[in-house]
């Protein structure tokens, strides 16, 4: 790159990285656009609209429907926020968790009263009408009622179907075929596999008739659109709206409409952050602070390239700050843990790239030259590495709900964003910089071939450790399930707990919550596993707990009254259920699985030997099984984080596995052919050796910095991500290449040589 080229790019970036800066800092316009502090965030972090749901009728309602509703509530409600919660309070009620919004009316509002939803046909078999048109309203349309009631309908078999068989209930607007060409407003409705069977015959039959078909929703006929043909594919369209917003409220109307009980609103508020403003500002400090010191390592360790990866890095939160504004998405603590695994496949790429400039440097290569080698030999372990963790982010973002979700999205843009900053900004940066002048080696930095290490000596002593940590933890969860009857400290999240509302005499902070109550209640939980939430604009306080019996929570009580002046008579107290369902469960294990199957065909695909793929997936697995053996002897608490948890070290062990798998593979086409294939492997995990011990060591201090300076709940999940960090260094040196040779030798094969 000539030196006027070279100037001007690092003037061009300088300026680019110091708009997108100010952006994100500032943000552009009163309504400080962009800016990071708009960014949306979860219940943990910022708190949001709390709503509780009660079930109408007398009867207690069975455990099969109050699942199925809430799974399908949980479903709608993610439209606002991926992270938002549903669950089980009592044994007839609901509670709904919108993060990041403080209208509770205007939730309602959008999300509708749930009720009851059925598809009346016009006319009963006799032929008499169901329902008549009684008048027309200010916009031209019928207005419609029943000529009978809904139990009279129900039993002549006027009713259809109801709106437990409708699928989706989406709002559009479309263009009609006519020449004016004017918008349409509709409803778009896709049906389960019964409820298509049963629309085609309700659609033939008002055909033929020339019939319509009544909504019936909550008390009143919503609409009745006209059959214009037998519908028999499971889906149909509504015309007639006026607006779209008018139809939006009926497509909301149908789906909330769909469920198997009728609820009708007990309470609703806006809570709190559930972490402080404490936790969010310390965790913050702490990223910062373990950013900073990964790219002083950077700079130290590399020199001239560490610090152009440090301008990459930076360009890269940044970017990563405007990508969570500009999607809306909503950022949780399980989010963080997104970006630090990206954070660290970023910082990866580079150690990776500056790894091959020294090598070919110390070959001879003049600095130009080494560092467009280097990129050359780097981009198929970085591509294989991100594209395969990308694979899971994407299935993740498919099939899972919730907090996998969340993770997944923030996943994905963090490896898109990480590929770019590595692959594209680090190469223009080094390019220039070289560009201007700084072409000395010295500052470049080389790296002479050592020695190979004979790791595959002690194949049978790693995988007798691997196999004893695998085994003892499968022993100490069945230890910890014939003591307390779990094999894992499962918080609420997971296994339900207490909901205790609090009204204190005088209005409390979050972090006076939290240095001044929380530690009383964690003296009789015995864990420190507590949820507390302020109800805005009031001194009512909900503190969230593992199940409570009897005398805990008298104890509660009294040392509330005791210490805090609280009315003993006025504390309530329900059990909820876990915010975790066993559908949530059933959508994660599914898409991990398919995930794991996905990457498992990429990896054969890319390296031509199902050997790779199969020694990946079961390194994939040993980190899982020896982290779940850490979760099982410290007795961390299993909450909402520990899913992200477990994913991030999914990531992270594939990455680092492809790293050592793809320098095996170059080797395998460029050494000798009478070279051993013992001492291919063994050279190939040497000369990444630097780059597993870098990465893993940088990644490490950006959680560690989290763990030394979080509070109690941050803790817990920082502490988990820092053993299989450990875990997978340890398992891409000592065990994966292992494996892979011995299946190599033991199984015979298509050669890859």
């Amino acid at each position: 790159m000539k030196k006027k080229n070279a100037v001007l790019s690092l003037f061009l970036f300088l300026l680019i990285m110091a708009g997108c800066i100010y952006v994100s800092y500032i943000g552009i316009g009163p309504t400080r656009t962009g800016a990071a502090v708009n960014i949306k965030q979860g219940l943990d972090l910022a708190g949001g609209v709390s709503i509780t749901y009660q079930v109408v009728g007398e009867e207690k309602p069975s455990d099969s429907d109050m699942s199925d509703t809430i799974y399908k509530l949980q479903k709608r409600v993610e439209a606002y926020s991926t992270e938002a919660q549903v669950y089980k309070e009592g044994d007839d009620r609901i509670n709904i968790e919108i993060p990041g919004v403080s209208d509770a009316n205007q939730i309602l509002q959008e999300l509708g009263q749930p009720g009851s939803l059925y598809f009346i046909a016009e006319t009963d078999d006799a032929g008499n009408l169901n329902y008549s048109i009684v008048g027309i309203d200010e916009n031209g349309k019928y207005i419609y009622a029943l000529n009978k009631t809904i139990d009279e309908l129900l039993a002549d078999g006027s009713v259809k179907l109801d709106g437990t068989m409708v699928a989706t209930a989406d709002a559009a607007q479309t263009t009609d075929n006519t020449a004016l060409k004017q918008s349409q407003y509709v409803v778009n409705l896709t049906f389960t596999e019964e409820g298509t069977k049963a629309f085609a015959e309700v659609t033939q039959r008002a055909y033929e008739r020339g019939e319509t078909i009544g909504i019936y929703y909550d008390g009143e006929l919503v609409s009745a659109p006209i059959v214009q043909t037998v519908i028999t594919g499971g889906q149909a369209q509504i015309t007639g709206q006026n607006s779209i917003e008018e139809a939006r409220t009926l497509a909301s109307t149908i789906r909330i409409g769909g469920l198997k009980l009728e609820l009708q609103e007990m309470r609703s508020n806006v809570v709190g952050a559930q972490l402080g403003s404490e936790a969010i500002s310390t965790s913050l400090q702490a990223a910062l602070i373990g950013f900073i010191l990964v790219c002083l390592f950077m700079i130290v360790v590399y020199l001239l390239p560490g610090f152009a990866s440090a301008l990459a890095l930076t360009m890269y939160v940044v970017l990563t700050l405007l990508v969570l504004n500009g999607f809306n998405l909503t950022l949780t603590l399980p989010g963080i843990a997104g970006i630090i695994l990206s954070i660290g496949m970023a910082v990866d790429a580079n150690v990776i790239i500056f790894a091959r400039i020294r090598e070919e440097i110390a070959t001879g290569k003049t600095v130009r030259s080494a560092i467009k080698i280097g990129f050359d030999k780097a981009t198929s372990a970085i591509v294989d590495g991100n594209v395969t963790t990308f694979i899971a982010a994407v299935i993740l973002a498919l099939l899972g709900s919730g907090t996998v979700k969340g993770f997944a999205q923030t996943l994905m843009i963090g490896i898109i964003l990480s590929m770019f900053t590595a692959m594209v900004v680090t190469r223009v940066l080094l390019y220039a910089l070289h560009g201007i002048g700084l072409s000395n080696e010295k500052i470049y930095g080389s790296t002479k071939e050592r020695k190979s290490i004979d790791f595959l000596s002690k194949k049978a002593v790693f995988f007798a450790i691997s196999i004893l940590l695998i085994v003892g933890g499968f022993g100490m969860m069945g230890y910890n399930k014939a003591s307390t009857g779990d094999i894992l400290n499962y918080s609420m999240e997971f296994k339900g707990g207490t909901a205790t509302t609090v009204t204190f005499p005088e209005d409390m902070s979050i972090e006076e919550l939290d240095a001044q109550v929380v530690p009383y209640i964690e003296q009789i939980t015995g864990d420190g596993y507590v949820q507390t939430q302020k109800v805005s604009g009031t001194n009512e306080v909900i503190i969230k707990t593992r199940t409570l019996n009897v005398e805990e929570r008298e104890e509660m009580s009294s040392i509330l009254a005791a210490n805090f002046g609280v009315n003993e008579e006025s504390i309530q107290a329900e059990t909820i259920s876990a915010t975790v369902s066993n559908e949530m469960k059933k959508d994660a294990v599914i898409a991990v699985v398919v995930a794991t199957l996905l990457m498992l065909v990429y990896i054969w695909i890319r390296f031509h030997d199902v050997r790779f793929a199969t020694s990946a997936v079961a390194a994939l697995v040993h980190d899982v099984l020896v982290v779940l053996a850490f979760y099982a002897v410290s007795k961390t608490s299993i909450g909402n984080t520990f899913i992200a948890c477990m994913l991030t070290i999914v990531g992270y062990s594939i990455n680092a596995t492809i790293v050592i798998f793809d320098r095996i593979r170059e080797n395998l086409r460029e050494m000798p052919k009478k070279t051993e294939l013992k001492e291919v492997v063994n050279a190939s995990i040497t000369q990444t050796l630097t780059r597993s011990i870098y990465t893993s060591l940088t990644t490490f201090i950006m959680v560690a910095v989290l763990y030394v300076m979080g509070v109690t709940s941050v803790r817990e999940f920082a502490l988990p991500l820092m053993v299989g960090i450990v875990c997978g260094a340890y398992s891409s040196v000592c065990v994966t290449g292992a494996l892979w040779y011995v299946m190599k030798t033991k199984i015979k094969g298509k050669n890859t040589q």
